[in-house]
């Protein structure tokens, strides 16, 4: 890679850490690792993990995953597939009675599933599973289950677990039938109950078993144990009042603790923490074809047939976010499909997802080319800075 290229990677990740105030003090910390042809070719670390106490960010720095969880438990999904424990097409409530006798919200009321939630629809995010979202009906049930939960929470009362979760999020009415459509849900942590279920492992064990472990990543984890909390980024909300960034006192999704002890419901759509060094390992896995180190996680024809589109004609009518121009989905991410409609510039069949702190990861195959980019700010800058990133590193290709 052109090396003069990638020094504009500095001022680029600079101007992304000011946010949307020219206060200083409104920095949150940065670092970026980029990965070609197997190996690590820039890192660097940016501003403070936490500005209160004046931590810099470091390589071994924590951070919270949020969405980039997904993409593990993709692929711990078709570790199971491959061992022949699991097939994608098998009903979820095979695994889990809460996904039994399904509902789907009409306007005219309540109605039958016409066919059961599969695996492929929860790995697709076709299910009609929802998020907490009050503002339409099917999310409002899901945004009461939500409450419901930090309530328990709060009355200091156990948390459910994560299959008990699961089946509470299947009793929750479907936004559309089965397949109908693309909608962003909990649809990666009901996987993560049925792994639960079919390896009759707790999940971080399953994680640790079958991908963690074997790929060397020793800081992986549903939360973070008191000795390495040092090391763990503070995250950070913007107040428009004060045009300051203050440390965020809120969770959602139901994640818990803050990541600072276990929690009863491992979160496979949002719950994880890393490092760069540990989520680098994953990413050359995944670009190795399933194989980092001699270490084979899956084969080398799962992780293609898992790293493209899935989603046809009426189901790309959810799929409409700006940050997905260009991209179908399958297996819990992202797949690029046209990049002539993406503005940025890239490769058809890179893949990946990203996280609500600002986190990001792209991997294309065809370039042997690996992002993985972190920021500690709630919803994070916007994805014109991902953009912006990108078109750099890519320029950057000899």
């Amino acid at each position: 890679m052109n090396q003069t290229i990638l020094k504009r990677l500095d001022d680029a990740i600079t101007s992304t850490l000011i946010g949307h105030c020219e206060d200083p003090d409104c920095n949150v910390g940065a670092s970026i690792c980029i990965l070609h042809n197997g190996k690590e070719v820039y890192r660097k670390e940016y501003g403070e993990a936490d500005k209160e106490q004046h931590k810099p960010m470091k390589p071994d720095t924590i951070f919270r995953c949020y969405s980039m969880t997904k993409p593990i438990t993709s692929v711990a999904v078709m570790n199971l597939v491959e061992k022949g424990l699991l097939a994608l097409s098998d009903p979820a409530a095979k695994y889990l009675p809460g996904f039994r006798n399904q509902k789907v919200y009409t306007p005219e009321g309540l109605v039958p599933v016409n066919r059961d939630v599969t695996i492929q629809d929860l790995m697709d995010m076709t299910a009609g599973v929802t998020y907490p979202d009050a503002s339409f009906p099917a999310g409002e049930y899901m945004q009461k289950l939500n409450d419901e939960f930090y309530a328990s929470i709060e009355a200091g009362e156990p948390s459910p677990t994560t299959y008990e979760l699961a089946n509470m999020i299947g009793q929750q009415p479907l936004a559309f039938q089965p397949g109908d459509n693309w909608l962003y849900g909990f649809c990666a942590d009901v996987l993560g109950a049925i792994i639960e279920v079919v390896s009759g492992k707790r999940y971080i064990d399953y994680l640790q078993d079958t991908i963690f472990k074997p790929l060397g990543m020793v800081d992986t984890d549903f939360y973070v144990p008191e000795e390495k909390q040092e090391r763990f980024m503070q995250f950070y909300q913007y107040m428009p009042e004060t045009q300051s960034l203050e440390p965020c006192t809120w969770q959602h999704l139901c994640l818990s603790y803050m990541h600072l002890k276990q929690p009863n419901f491992e979160s496979g759509g949002a719950g994880l923490v890393s490092t760069l060094d540990d989520y680098s390992k994953f990413v050359r896995m995944m670009l190795g074809m399933g194989t980092y180190n001699g270490v084979r996680i899956l084969g080398r024809k799962t992780v293609q047939w898992m790293t493209q589109n899935h989603l046809h004609g009426k189901q790309f009518e959810g799929y409409n976010w700006d940050a997905l121009k260009g991209y179908g989905y399958g297996n819990l991410m992202r797949c690029m499909i046209n990049t002539e409609l993406s503005e940025s510039i890239g490769s058809n069949g890179e893949y990946g997802w990203d996280g609500w702190l600002g986190s990001y990861v792209s991997m294309d195959p065809q370039e042997e080319l690996g992002i993985i980019y972190v920021i500690n700010k709630c919803g994070g800058n916007g994805y014109r800075d991902v953009q912006v990133i990108r078109d750099i590193v890519y320029a950057a290709l000899d």
